[in-house]
């Protein structure tokens, strides 16, 4: 898509994106709507927040969602306790209770004199009816301080991106309000360009036996956590750190405790895969994972 005004993010150099991707974004910030974006861990959720800032030269607040956070604390909170130890042990003026605002990450979005981006991580973490407050603030693009008698309006409406690991279901409302992504998790050939990305200078023997060698456990279906790329990311960097000879990289997949994080993965991989692997040769040695 390339009509005038529309393409605004293009990505940036450190995150390679999909076309599908970078029209999602587009979307989401010419309707001025919040993207939500899912995939598996790893796939880079986080990361795109941090990317559509760079690319399009805007700052970038993140709002880390806690099981115990509400919309209204990203807002703002009156710090009682500290106008009350002010009033006992302290030579303050309490009269003035702006003093005791202290605005939280949606709030000073909110209050910013520029567009800038909103993260709001991992929304799935919080209570069920935590993504209708959130979107009911957002809709409204105001708020009312009850303390102050003072009501915020925003100056520019925040680019905003919601991330989810689908560890529960959202409310259909919610849902109805965004603008829906799911990053599919890269192929060999998007892959090959995110490692280059990382490791320009890489050896294109070593690229391709780490990705074949990647792949080959990825497709293993008993393992409770598959490796993601930033598992990839740090393996290879653990490969090129100890100068690891390409040749032993799919007979041993040495430092596998990079890829894989679970105990009964690692149990599988050194009793099944491993097992297989030494068992099957070919005239050159290993076989090469294809």
């Amino acid at each position: 898509m390339t009509t005038d005004g529309f393409d605004k993010f293009k990505g940036s150099h450190d995150y390679v994106t999909s076309e599908a991707l970078r029209n999602a974004v587009n979307v989401a910030i010419a309707l001025k709507r919040p993207l939500l974006v899912r995939g598996e861990p790893g796939t880079g959720k986080t990361l795109l927040a941090h990317s559509i800032a760079k690319g399009i030269d805007k700052k970038l607040i993140v709002w880390n969602i806690k099981s115990t956070t509400k919309a209204q604390e990203g807002l703002y909170v009156y710090d009682t306790v500290q106008r009350l130890n002010d009033s006992r042990f302290g030579d303050k003026d309490i009269s003035d209770i702006r003093q005791y605002i202290k605005l939280g990450k949606l709030g000073e979005a909110f209050v910013s004199k520029e567009e800038i981006v909103l993260l709001i991580d991992e929304i799935d973490k919080a209570d069920i009816e935590f993504p209708n407050d959130l979107l009911n603030e957002i809709d409204e693009m105001s708020f009312y301080i009850p303390e102050t008698g003072e009501t915020t309006v925003t100056v520019h409406r925040p680019i905003v991106v919601i991330t989810s690991n689908a560890e529960k279901e959202l409310p259909d409302a919610f849902l109805r309000r965004c603008i829906f992504h799911y990053i599919e998790f890269p192929d060999p050939a998007l892959m090959e360009e995110i490692i280059k990305v990382h490791f320009p200078d890489i050896r294109d023997n070593l690229l391709h036996q780490a990705l074949a060698t990647f792949y080959s456990l990825r497709k293993i279906d008993d393992f409770r956590k598959k490796p993601s790329t930033s598992e990839l990311i740090d393996w290879i960097r653990v490969l090129i750190a100890s100068s690891t000879p390409d040749e032993v990289i799919p007979s041993e997949i040495p430092f596998a405790g990079t890829l894989l994080k679970k105990e009964a993965d690692h149990a599988y991989f050194v009793n099944n895969y491993m097992k297989k692997m030494r068992t099957t040769k070919t005239a050159d040695g290993y076989e090469t994972l294809r």
